[in-house]
């Protein structure tokens, strides 16, 4: 593969991709097509503007001209462009239907007018919807329990069906939940470590016992390129840190890193359908050889870190999460 369309490259995960392909695959050139919407910043790559192997376009993948624009010349493409957040798609359902499954039909179109090597869908281990015992496997049942999980889901099947009636070599990978550097401080882990570090306190939703499997962003990224060179076209891959955490735990953690104790916790009105438990059989991929290369700990003051270091990167955002 020469030249790579990703999509949703402005955002956290993508970008962090991007940086770490580039690095990684020096043959390869990458196109970043980024809506910008409030998640999304071009500051997250503002290091490789001026690289002659990186080029960045702004356009919605629900406007198939854009699309049609973007892929010219690119022999795979890996969206991770989609809206993520599920607290706004309990409150407007709609830009989650039309991003995450208007934008992925045009995506498939456009990789089947050009024949692309590879499709890769970014999903989320939230379309297998709570899981009481054991792990989500890949044969599984979707269970989604919110509009953004929905969304996910119908993109995923949507991607599949295009190999099955197509033949187009579409792959996907679903990830447990990540954190790391550059994530829109509305997600838990930033949303936690900047109020914390403005000198607020931290919401947390009903017991505080729900429980997710946490995944360093870093490894994500090292799955999904195995997935784009070795994985097998039509097939789904789970992508776990082994990470399973209660939100109270991780709260504690961060309190504990920063040295505040738990007056910082303000207990609030659970949401809506919240599902309880995440978890995610890896096996899978573990037998292309990716295995997690951060722990959990270390990852995690590690983004500590990053923050306390970067607040004139987030405290932007703050306000424009606000105000989005």
């Amino acid at each position: 593969m020469r030249q790579i369309l990703v999509t949703g490259g402005a955002g956290f995960i993508g970008s962090n991709f991007i940086r770490y392909l580039m690095q990684a695959q020096p043959g390869i050139r990458v196109v970043n097509l980024d809506k910008l919407t409030y998640a999304g910043n071009k500051d997250n790559l503002r290091d490789l503007e001026r690289n002659p192997r990186y080029r960045f376009i702004k356009g919605d993948i629900c406007l198939r001209y854009a699309v049609k624009q973007a892929i010219k010349g690119c022999d795979a493409v890996i969206n991770f462009a989609a809206e993520s957040h599920v607290d706004r798609s309990i409150h407007d359902p709609m830009p989650f239907v039309r991003t995450d499954i208007q934008g992925t039909l045009n995506l498939l179109e456009e990789a089947r007018t050009h024949k692309v090597e590879r499709f890769i869908q970014i999903s989320t281990d939230e379309v297998y919807g709570s899981v009481e015992k054991g792990s989500s496997r890949e044969t599984d049942a979707l269970k989604p329990r919110n509009p953004y999980s929905a969304s996910k889901a119908g993109a995923d099947l949507l991607a599949l069906s295009y190999f099955t009636t197509y033949g187009l070599p579409v792959l996907v990978t679903r990830s447990s939940n990540n954190f790391g550097p550059y994530q829109f401080p509305e997600k838990i882990v930033p949303l936690f470590l900047t109020n914390l570090l403005r000198g607020r306190k931290v919401p947390l939703y009903g017991d505080g016992k729900n429980v997710r499997d946490w995944l360093y962003v870093l490894d994500n990224c090292t799955a999904i390129e195995r997935v784009l060179l070795d994985g097998k076209p039509g097939e789904v891959y789970n992508v776990g840190g082994g990470n399973e955490v209660k939100n109270i735990d991780l709260a504690r953690r961060l309190l504990k890193g920063l040295g505040l104790d738990e007056e910082r916790i303000e207990w609030v009105k659970d949401r809506p359908g919240h599902d309880r438990r995440y978890s995610l059989d890896s096996s899978k991929i573990k037998k292309l050889g990716w295995k997690p290369a951060h722990k959990f700990g270390d990852a995690l003051k590690a983004t500590m870190d990053w923050y306390k270091a970067h607040n004139a990167w987030w405290e932007p955002l703050v306000h424009k999460g606000r105000n989005a």
